[in-house]
């Protein structure tokens, strides 16, 4: 496999920052990380169902025979442990239409997530995803290294296509129903898939895991040629040239961006806006040292 996107990422990155989580189960501790791990031959903890992706070799047999629900329960241990960080990016059409810079949102979703795959997988941290193509979920298990993350990076851009409706809140649902351990979960989206999540979803993968969430910002609507991706045609010029117009567009997008900034802060959810590639380095940065503070 070509590394195109890992090549393009890794010629971007300026510095290295290491990933910090306020989780109890998975803080820094000068330098290593303390988390719930399934592994073995580490101080054994509890027993608890098989999750997709456990290794089949923690399964305890015996307990699993006396679970009156009949399902496999695995060991599960402590140990000192790199983080799992789960990329959870948006797939629907409108991440085809273009940011201020003139940047499509699709490739600075997807360059925003590798970046920071690319510098957790140099610490050793596990990397996975979930997003939808439309069609059914896609899901990527935890793994290390840069060819899980271009074979991530390389489905994205395919399930993001006029066809696909998706929205965030069924890739948060999967991974409530599918995953108990704690994780470090990056939201990629736009303004509107912030509004689209819906408020009590938010608040169960809150309570357990660490969110952190990346806006892309979209072109404004008007001045020039504007395309409207939702209806898959250019406005007329008589709108977008339109200077009374495009003040009021302007205040209602400063309203809406205000009321997903209050939105993310009831759920102690730090967040960057990024409007260009050439800025997602800094930006990661920014939204790490955010997300230390909260």
């Amino acid at each position: 496999m070509r590394l195109n996107y890992i090549m393009k990422i890794e010629s971007q990155l300026k510095r290295y920052r290491t990933i910090s989580t306020n989780r109890l189960t998975s803080r820094i501790l000068d330098g290593s990380y303390v988390s719930m791990y399934k592994g073995r031959s580490m101080n054994f903890d509890e027993l608890r169902e098989y999750e997709q992706g456990d290794d089949i070799r923690d399964i305890d047999f015996k307990a699993s025979a006396r679970n009156p629900q009949g399902k496999f329960l695995v060991k599960q241990y402590i140990a000192e442990k790199k983080h799992n960080i789960m990329l959870c990016i948006d797939t629907n059409k409108r991440m085809l239409a273009h940011t201020p810079s003139g940047y499509e949102k699709r490739e600075t979703a997807l360059m925003t997530a590798g970046t920071l795959a690319c510098l957790v997988s140099k610490n050793g941290d596990y990397v996975s995803a979930t997003f939808s193509n439309d069609k059914l979920m896609e899901h990527y298990p935890f793994k290390n290294g840069t060819i899980n993350i271009e074979n991530i990076l390389e489905q994205y851009y395919k399930a993001v296509n006029m066809n696909n409706e998706s929205t965030l809140t069924d890739s948060l649902k999967y991974i409530i129903r599918n995953y108990r351990r704690r994780m470090i979960i990056l939201i990629v989206t736009d303004i509107e898939g912030i509004r689209s999540i819906d408020e009590n979803i938010l608040r169960q993968i809150r309570a357990v895991n660490d969110v952190l969430l990346v806006c892309v910002e979209d072109a404004q609507a008007t001045g020039g040629n504007v395309y409207s991706v939702k209806n898959a045609s250019y406005l007329p010029e008589f709108l977008t040239g339109d200077k009374k117009l495009a003040k009021i567009l302007q205040q209602k997008k400063q309203d809406v961006y205000e009321e997903c900034e209050a939105k993310l802060k009831r759920y102690g959810i730090a967040h960057s806006i990024i409007n260009s590639c050439e800025e997602i380095d800094t930006k990661i940065i920014e939204l790490l040292e955010k997300h230390k503070k909260n």
